[in-house]
């Protein structure tokens, strides 16, 4: 009987996990070993740009890819997993329940943003974490021009002072201006908890994001957390109040749900501890990659993030080591020393740095260049070819 090497989840962890699996069968004769992707859709959502309008089109079919590289795709949602007996129930696409079973699991379910942390929360705000919920979000915009043009219908307030929340709060003065016209007066507010714009990166970057944030025209409000939010805007827990009919929540992101499956250690944000080779600590056969693992990533203790960046790499090493310990050969001890930051910051431009320590390197149009080459290019599936796809699979082969 073949061997199963069962991946959850299809995004960039797990997309990369079946085809580095399905190379080193390749190259190793596993001719006996199935590599199975079971995930709600056979695409990859492009969740980095979902910040961006026209997010109906951030989507990249994989069907073509997976039958280049011999990987079986199961359409389904996952709801449980039993370790000990190496079965996974879940939903079929005709929503019966149904059960699988592997020799080897590779959990890639990635992470959601949490909407429960605040009164109003999960009814009036929105959030561009999933393509659903930033289509909602692109729609409500949207609407908006057919309502009387009132100070709040012309406010948006990012929740949330991070990555998403500055790419977000940048992008959206052009769009405002796309939907209202450039003589409509708009406001993009964002409401942060830190003392600093961007505290939680160098000081150079905060910089520079300051300075774009300066030049758009946005507004932060530092040291300032939410209290409650309903349909007429955010109040702050300093009784202040912000007038807005469109609310984005950025904050609170945390591991899907079915890391509570296993037994095992987690982190803050609900990510599973793994060793050296992503096999969780304790949990024999398993392996967690992208947002479910605490990895990590260098030998000076540095952890990998809840990034594309470090998914797409976690991916391709989890992908191997479990083709490896399922044929019973070497494993591949993840390692990610490269580290880079390259974010949007709307009509102003984009910035790069790059090392831990965030060294600016490039800044607006230069920059902009760079993240457009990264998330219309670098991040995306390879082609449909197999040598091709099995090439930049190759956990150590060049990324950033």
């Amino acid at each position: 009987m073949n061997k199963r090497i069962l991946i959850l989840g299809s995004g960039f962890a797990g997309m990369w996990a079946a085809i580095s699996a399905a190379r080193f069968a390749h190259l190793n004769d596993g001719q006996n070993i199935d590599i199975i992707v079971l995930a709600p859709q056979p695409e990859l959502r492009i969740r980095p740009r979902l910040y961006e309008s026209n997010v109906a089109s951030l989507v990249s079919p994989l069907k073509p890819l997976f039958a280049a590289t011999g990987i079986t795709f199961i359409k389904g949602s996952v709801y449980r997993i039993d370790n000990n007996e190496k079965i996974v129930w879940y939903k079929d696409a005709q929503g019966e329940t149904t059960l699988t079973t592997y020799d080897r699991l590779i959990l890639a379910t990635g992470s959601a943003v949490n909407r429960a942390q605040v009164t109003g929360v999960d009814k009036h705000t929105f959030d561009i974490d999933q393509l659903e919920s930033a289509q909602a979000f692109e729609n409500h915009l949207s609407s908006l021009v057919d309502k009387e043009p009132t100070e709040a219908r012309n406010t948006v307030v990012v929740c949330g002072g991070g990555f998403t929340g500055i790419e977000l709060a940048t992008e959206l003065p052009n769009r405002l201006r796309a939907l209202f016209g450039g003589e409509t007066k708009t406001k993009v507010v964002v409401v942060d908890r830190g003392a600093t714009i961007g505290g939680q990166y160098s000081e150079a970057l905060r910089d520079v994001i300051k300075q774009a944030s300066d030049e758009l025209g946005i507004e932060w409000h530092l040291n300032a957390e939410v209290a409650a939010i309903d349909e007429n805007g955010v109040t702050l827990k300093d009784g202040s109040h912000i007038a807005s009919l469109t609310v984005v929540w950025t904050v609170g992101v945390q591991a899907n749900a079915l890391t509570s499956q296993f037994s095992a250690q987690r982190d803050n944000q609900g990510r599973l501890y793994v060793d050296e080779n992503l096999q969780i600590l304790g949990i024999p056969n398993v392996y967690a990659t992208g947002d479910v693992a605490n990895a990590v990533s260098d030998n000076v203790g540095n952890t990998a993030l809840m990034t594309c960046q470090h998914a797409i790499q976690l991916g391709k090493f989890a992908g191997n080591n479990a083709a490896a310990s399922v044929m019973d050969l070497t494993p591949i001890p993840y390692r990610q020393v490269n580290y880079v930051t390259c974010l949007d910051l709307g009509s102003w431009g984009a910035v790069y740095t790059e090392g831990w320590d965030q060294k600016v390197t490039s800044v607006r149009q230069e920059a902009k260049k760079i993240k457009i080459a990264i998330t219309n290019e670098l991040i995306y599936p390879p082609k449909a070819e197999r040598e091709i796809a099995f090439a930049a699979a190759d956990p150590l082969a060049k990324f950033v």
